[in-house]
């Protein structure tokens, strides 16, 4: 009986020495397990836990279990959660620098932003979001945005007359609803699906991997690839969370991220294509329009931006997106 207790104190020490060692972080998103992005901080966890031996271990939290993205950010700032892949709306509430990525019709593709993204305006953005007590880890792709609606296709602006269109945390997305004629209607992501079956809003807005993957599509008839808008989804981290790491750990974040960045990147451009072949299977009427149109009907929002407190930002970004052409 005394090696018996021996051995169970002995086993007792360790489990509470490693214990003692480990360093949890906690990772909250609002996708469910089957999304990009959700895969995408699987594989930041993994490659954390591995490279740490063990040290550090990411506890994540998916589908928005703890609250939506507004909910995250403020949780980020005060320390109670560490990190999030959050959404370019909802981050631009506290960083208004991140709406200048919105500018309807500024981006072509993906490919596009996430040069401009790797740039100096970038880090610029970077430095602007510590301000506020996040870090960022990087840039993920949240696509080419399209509209979607129950009622009918959307050929042009005029057929957004009368339409109450979901819009998440986002300024700039409000205002173009608004400038095309619809009604924007801000609401949480989890909420959007519910809200679309029981026409509480006619439609929403989203990339098609988004809407393949929260099944939007069963509960609207059209999609209107309209390409309006390009959104990031920044992958952030507690100021506060990272200044409790040591040197050496936070190296292995910064690395891990890095990978897990460049991930997220391939899988959302794989999803998205086959996104696109899923919703036709689905008899999901898909059109595509003249966006000049479009682009004309928004145009007006670059001058209110330009003329906002973040202008400079701003334009600094349209210029070098348009460099690019």
């Amino acid at each position: 009986m005394g090696i018996r207790f021996a051995l169970s104190i002995v086993v007792f020490l360790v489990s509470a020495l490693q214990c003692h060692a480990e360093t949890t972080l906690t990772l909250a998103h609002i996708f469910n397990s089957e999304h990009p992005r959700a895969e995408a901080c699987l594989r930041f966890a993994d490659i954390v836990k591995t490279r740490s031996q063990g040290r550090i271990v990411i506890e994540i939290f998916d589908a928005a279990s703890i609250g939506d993205s507004v909910t995250m950010i403020k949780a980020l700032q005060n320390g109670s959660l560490d990190l999030s892949a959050n959404t370019q709306g909802a981050v631009s509430a506290v960083v208004p620098e991140f709406s200048a990525f919105g500018m309807p019709f500024l981006f072509k593709n993906s490919d596009a932003a996430l040069r401009v993204l790797d740039g100096p305006l970038g880090q610029q953005l970077a430095e602007k979001a510590a301000e506020k007590g996040l870090i960022v880890l990087g840039y993920w792709d949240n696509g080419i945005r399209h509209f979607s609606n129950s009622v009918r296709p959307l050929r042009t602006p005029s057929d957004f007359a009368g339409l109450k269109i979901r819009i998440p945390p986002d300024p700039v997305t409000g205002d173009i609803v608004e400038a095309l004629g619809g009604k924007p209607h801000e609401m949480k992501y989890s909420d959007v699906y519910n809200a679309l079956r029981r026409g509480a809003v006619d439609g929403q807005e989203n990339p098609l991997v988004n809407i393949q993957n929260a099944k939007f599509y069963e509960v609207q008839k059209y999609i209107s690839l309209i390409g309006h808008k390009y959104e990031m989804t920044p992958f952030l981290m507690s100021m506060r969370a990272w200044d409790a790491l040591s040197p050496t750990d936070r190296e292995v974040i910064k690395e891990a991220a890095k990978e897990a960045t460049g991930y997220e990147h391939e899988l959302t451009k794989k999803a998205e294509a086959d996104a696109y072949r899923y919703l036709v299977a689905q008899g999901v009427l898909i059109n595509k329009v003249d966006r000049k149109p479009f682009v004309d009907a928004t145009s007006k929002i670059y001058d209110k931006w330009y003329a906002s407190p973040i202008g400079d930002y701003v334009r600094a970004v349209v210029l070098e997106a348009r460099s690019q052409r």
